[in-house]
Parts: structure tokens; sequence; C-alpha cells
């Protein structure tokens, strides 16, 4: 593969989203090192040096592998990033929290490759898929309350890109005023009466890489009294597909909120 001068030509990336960005762009021969816990695309974990977890790194692994730049990902890879940095190496942590800033990390994805022209019919992609799921939300006759549970011990609501992705696919997020605290602690409901007395419509957990358990949700003192718990209406989103800002919170993610509330649509209005 012939790569544009002066762009970085070994790139590791320490989480998922960005390792997915540059396959999708067709600049996969780049990659070099990835996330352990990446797993989309799937022939990115078979065929890369698994490199890092989302807190820790093999930093002599990384610079065994001579890379000219490192993509991370938000405050909590700070210290990777700075041991990086004074071992030498060119670093690009992004700390985007919405549907604009995945766009924007996409953008900024393909201008340090000297790919924005790709970049673009990327986004352009994408925004016209998310248009036509705005639309097709628009048409429905009522919007479901929506209570996203990011994490079970203690309740964390939805980031903001999920938030923004509900309202979207025709929901109503029932934490939506925290949805724009970009730390997790923030986003805690300290309360979980305070989700009885929200009552929404639909349960949706991502349990940030374990089995979200809708038994246990439903079972939780009180929670009977939920309309989503007494029509069984609990749904798990994988958080690869919904909890990486990147690509597959805007394809596969939004999709699946929209056809859990297309469902509530058509058995309840």
């Amino acid at each position: 593969m012939t790569f544009a001068a002066n762009t970085p030509r070994r790139i590791v990336c320490l989480t998922e989203e960005t390792t997915e960005t540059l396959y999708l762009l067709g600049e996969q021969d780049r990659v070099v090192g990835i996330s352990g816990f990446t797993v989309r695309p799937p022939q990115a974990r078979k065929e890369k040096p698994k490199v890092s977890a989302f807190t820790s790194a093999r930093i002599e692994r990384i610079l065994a592998l001579e890379p000219d730049l490192v993509l991370g990902f938000s405050d909590i890879q700070a210290d990777i990033a700075a041991e990086l940095i004074r071992r030498g190496l060119s670093v690009h942590v992004f700390n985007h929290r919405s549907v604009a800033g995945i766009f924007g990390m996409i953008h900024t994805v393909g201008a340090l490759i000297g790919a924005v022209d790709k970049a673009e019919a990327l986004i352009a992609t994408l925004q016209q898929e998310l248009d036509a799921l705005a639309a097709a939300a628009a048409a429905l006759p009522r919007r479901p309350r929506v209570y996203f549970e990011e994490w079970d011990a203690p309740l964390i609501s939805g980031i903001r890109w999920v938030s923004e992705l509900i309202e979207l696919a025709g929901g109503e997020d029932c934490f939506g005023e925290l949805a724009g605290e970009p730390l997790a602690k923030n986003r805690i409901i300290a309360d979980p009466q305070e989700v009885v007395r929200r009552n929404p419509d639909l349960i949706i957990g991502s349990w940030c890489g374990k089995r979200f358990r809708p038994e246990q949700v439903a079972a939780r003192p009180g929670w009977k009294a939920i309309s989503a718990v007494r029509a069984g209406r609990l749904h798990e989103i994988k958080s690869s597909d919904i909890l990486q800002p990147g690509p597959a919170a805007l394809t596969d993610g939004v999709r699946q909120i929209h056809a859990l509330i297309r469902i509530w649509a058509d058995e309840t209005c």
C-alpha cells in the first residue's frame, strides 16, 4: 500500500473506535497495534497485536512496534499518553462525548493520515443513515421514555452520545439532564427509586463489558411498578455497539435503539 507523503505509516490505537475508523477508511495497513478490548472490526482482533487495555498499556511492546502515531481516548488514558510522550512517541488523545464529536474524530483521523476525502465520504454516509433514521422516528405516533443504564452498581445513566442517539431514534432519555456530564461518576443515580418515579417505557442496558441481566433489574425493590418492567421491555445493547464513541454507535447502536422503539410503538400505539 502506498501512503501519503509525510503521514503516519505505523499507528497504534489504544481504543476500538479509531481502529474501526481506520478500517472503514481502507487504511488498516497503517494499524500495527490495538486495544485488547477491540471487537470491531473482527478481522482487526485476528490480525493485529494487542498492546493495551483501557487504563493500562504494554509500553515496551508499543515501543517495539515503532509507531509514528499513537491514538488514545479520554483523560483516563492520560498517564499512558504521558509515558509514551516521555518515551519519544507522537500521541493524539481524543476526548469527545457527542455525536458531533464522533464526526470530528473521524475527520481528524482522516486529516492526520492524509485521507480527508475518505473521511468526509464516510461522514456523509453516516450522516445520511442518521437522517433516514431521524425521519422514520419523526413519523412515530408517540415517543417512549427510555432509561439507558451504563452500569448497575452504582446505577449510571447514559453518556451524551447515547442520549443524543436515543432522541434521534425516537425516544426521550429519562435522564437527559445528566447526559452532558463527561465523567461517569457525575451520572450516578444515587436513588434507584428515581427511575421508578420517571417510569420509563423501555429500559436498555449496556453494562460496559459485562452481560446485562434483565432479571436482576426487574427484581430491584419497587421496580415492578415501572412500565418497562411490567411489560418485560428490558433489553441489552452490547457495549461494543453503543459505548464506543465511534462509527459503531452511529450504525449498529442507533439502529438497535430505533428497532426497540419501533417495536414498542407497534405494540402500544
